[in-house]
């Protein structure tokens, strides 16, 4: 008579995905060069699924050098693991990422911040005092997609989130 196999041996359990669950921590990551925008309101979060046993995340970046996609990247493993789940995250570049994908609100929390969001340079408004003639300083400010500019009518220097 042979011995009975403890109770779970060759037992395959996996844990379903809460995916709602997986998508508001994705969703509510924050930007690591512009902290009051979340990769979602940026646009840069395209997707957020499940393949077999693994969340599949996928991004866009704002551009093709830019030097904080390794850190979204960790944070959206950081973030799906303390959830209890495998992850992949996918970067893909077609289409390419546009300003037209920040959303609305993500508009204004720049303008708040103190980054004039993206319009054609010659609209750009001083996001302090809505001065409407700012000077360009210089074409790139802390990063690439933003430049650097200063207001005509209160004197402050302020980024531009630049119109891809």
């Amino acid at each position: 008579m042979a011995a009975a196999e403890p109770s779970g041996v060759g037992v395959v359990s996996r844990v379903a995905i809460d995916i709602d669950r997986v998508r508001s921590v994705v969703r509510a990551l924050v930007d690591p060069e512009i902290p009051v925008l979340t990769i979602e309101d940026l646009g840069i979060l395209r997707d957020v699924g499940v393949e077999g046993d693994k969340v599949i995340a996928t991004i866009t970046p704002t551009y093709s050098g830019c030097p904080a996609l390794r850190q979204i990247e960790d944070d959206i493993v950081a973030g799906v693991t303390r959830e209890g789940y495998d992850v992949e995250v996918r970067v893909q570049h077609n289409p390419p990422w546009t300003t037209d994908w920040i959303n609305a609100e993500a508009m204004e929390k720049l303008a708040a911040f103190g980054i004039a969001p993206p319009t054609a340079p010659e609209e750009v408004l001083c996001p302090r005092c809505g001065g409407t003639d700012p000077k360009m300083v210089s074409l790139f400010g802390s990063t690439a997609c933003k430049a650097f500019m200063v207001c005509s009518s209160c004197g402050e220097p302020f980024a531009y989130f630049k119109r891809f």
